[in-house]
C-alpha cells in the first residue's frame, strides 16, 4: 500500500523497512549535528527514538539547527524535536530526556534497550562515557567528531576512530579509548583543518549573552565559542543517520 515511506521502500525493500520500523535509536545531543540525524531517522520509518539533550533553543542556533526557529527560541530542544518528529510520523514512539549526558548521569539510561546509539554531543568526557556504556551493553554506536569552525561539507568521511587523522577531537578520543581498552569505534570525521573564529566582541556570546532564561550551561562558560554554519553540521548529521539506517536495515548495494 502506498504510504509516506514508499519511496524509501523502493530502494531498501519491505524486509529492510520492517527492520527499521522495529528499531529503537537513541540520539544524544539534539543540536546542529544531532538534529539533522533525528530528522532523517524520523523520515526513514525508525519505530522509536530516544532524544537526550538538556539545552534550550537559542537565537544563535537558528543558523544551523533544524529545530531552531524564531518561534522555538527558549523551548527545550527535545520538546521541539518531539513535536516535529510526531508531525512527520504520528506512529513513532518518542522518549525525551532533558539531561546533560555525563558519567554522573549515565546510570539513568539502559543501553541494552537500544538497537543503535548516536553520539552527537560535544564534550570529551560525555563521548567517552557513551562509548564505554555502549561497549558494555554490546550496542552499536556511531560518534561524530568535530564539526565546529569548519566550512567544507565534502571533507567528511566514515571510518574507525583508529584510522582517522587530522581531526583534533579524534586524536584525543583515540588516545583515551586506547587507555580504556576499547579497540574500535565507528565515527564521522573531517580532515579539514578548523578555522580560528574571528574575534569580534560586538557579536560575541561572551560579551552579549542571550541564552534563554533557565539555560543550565551558557556559552559564557566556554573558553571559546566556535563558529558554525548551516551546511557543515547538517551534512555530518545526515551521514550519521545514513550509517544507522544502512547498519540497522542490513542493506548492501
Amino acid at each position: 500500500m502506498l504510504n509516506q515511506f514508499s519511496r524509501t521502500q523502493l530502494l531498501f525493500g519491505a524486509e529492510a523497512m520492517e527492520k527499521l520500523h522495529q528499531a529503537r535509536v537513541a540520539v544524544f545531543g539534539i543540536g546542529g549535528v544531532g538534529g539533522y540525524t533525528v530528522e532523517a531517522l524520523a523520515r526513514s520509518v525508525i519505530g522509536a527514538l530516544d532524544l537526550i539533550d538538556d539545552d534550550r533553543v537559542c537565537l544563535t542556533n537558528i543558523n544551523r539547527q533544524i529545530f531552531a526557529t524564531r518561534k522555538t527560541v527558549g523551548q527545550f530542544k527535545v520538546d521541539v524535536a518531539e513535536q516535529r518528529v510526531l508531525d512527520i510520523d504520528p506512529d513513532i514512539t518518542v522518549n525525551t530526556y532533558k539531561k546533560f549526558y555525563t558519567p554522573q548521569t549515565a546510570d539513568q539510561f539502559d543501553f541494552t534497550q537500544y538497537d543503535y546509539i548516536v553520539d552527537a554531543i560535544d564534550t570529551v568526557t560525555g563521548k567517552l562515557e557513551l562509548v564505554e556504556q555502549a561497549d558494555k551493553a554490546g550496542t552499536p554506536i556511531i560518534s561524530c567528531m568535530g564539526a565546529g569552525n569548519k566550512i567544507d561539507p565534502t571533507a567528511f568521511e566514515v571510518a574507525d576512530i583508529f584510522e582517522t587523522s587530522m581531526c583534533p577531537l579524534a586524536r584525543i578520543m583515540r588516545q583515551e579509548l586506547k587507555k580504556r581498552g576499547i579497540k574500535k569505534l565507528k565515527v564521522v570525521y573531517s580532515k579539514e583543518q578548523p578555522l580560528k573564529p574571528i574575534e569580534d566582541m560586538s557579536i560575541s556570546c561572551h560579551a552579549h549573552c542571550i541564552c534563554p532564561p533557565g539555560t543550565a550551561r551558557k556559552c559564557t562558560q566556554r573558553r571559546q565559542v566556535p563558529g558554525s554554519n548551516a551546511f557543515v553540521p547538517s551534512v555530518a548529521g545526515l551521514i550519521l543517520a545514513g550509517e544507522v539506517i544502512k547498519d540497522l536495515s542490513g542493506f548492501q548495494r
